[in-house]
């Protein structure tokens, strides 16, 4: 995989069950891009995000996603990809009887964090980084959802990873939320994170042109440069 590539996608298909819904799947995506992933309920959009981060396994072409090929990836092997790719939900999948910096620790446990400074230091670093600096010790029930979804972000962030894929991160939240939660994302990436946006809302286009990739007819359109869609 070239150098400044985080992500190839060779001749891959995508199936929902036993229906393959994608195929000829060709994409090449590069550090610091960021990608609107769109497509009608069923077109394979969260299937495709979800073979990325090996919850769908690859069975036909391949994929190459922070150097690791995800075809026969074996069990063992996907906690350790995890690490180098974040991951962002629809419905945030916080632990609801932790407060903010345990349900941060939590991860970093989980992944294979051992020093408590070091620990507590990236906590106050990431929760900066996403404007919830006085919020570690408040219980998720006590933040909006917009803040939830900081949150997750910063979660996504604990081992600087390559790779962000999202899907739906918006899609729980008012229109100004959503903004904020895309400005955020699209700051990531000028740190030379990539980021891999599922979502079904429109109307961010126009506010943050960015590359498109439509899941349509079981085909990719790829719109290859900035665009803005009425």
């Amino acid at each position: 995989m070239e150098d400044n590539k985080v992500i190839e996608i060779k001749n891959v298909a995508v199936y929902q069950g036993r229906n393959l819904v994608l195929s000829h799947v060709n994409i090449d995506i590069r550090k610091g891009e960021f990608i609107y992933l769109i497509g009608k309920t069923g077109s394979g959009k969260s299937s495709l995000i979800k073979m990325l981060y090996a919850d769908i396994p690859v069975k036909e072409g391949s994929i190459v996603i922070a150097g690791m090929e995800l075809k026969g990836v074996k069990e063992k092997q996907i906690p350790f990809m995890r690490r180098r790719i974040g991951i962002i939900f629809q419905d945030f999948q916080l632990l609801y009887d932790r407060n903010v910096n345990e349900n941060l620790i939590f991860v970093m446990k989980a992944t294979g964090w051992k020093d408590k400074t070091k620990m507590e230091s990236k906590c106050k670093e990431l929760l900066s980084l996403v404007n919830l600096s006085n919020s570690g010790l408040k219980m998720p029930h006590e933040l909006s959802g917009g803040e939830q979804q900081r949150v997750a972000i910063a979660r996504a962030l604990i081992n600087d990873p390559e790779v962000i894929l999202a899907d739906e991160p918006t899609g729980n939240l008012d229109p100004d939320t959503s903004k904020e939660i895309v400005l955020l994302l699209k700051e990531l990436t000028n740190k030379g994170c990539s980021v891999v946006m599922a979502t079904h809302d429109f109307m961010l286009f126009n506010n943050f042109p960015a590359r498109i990739i439509k899941c349509e007819n079981g085909e990719i359109i790829d719109s290859s440069v900035a665009v803005n869609l009425a």
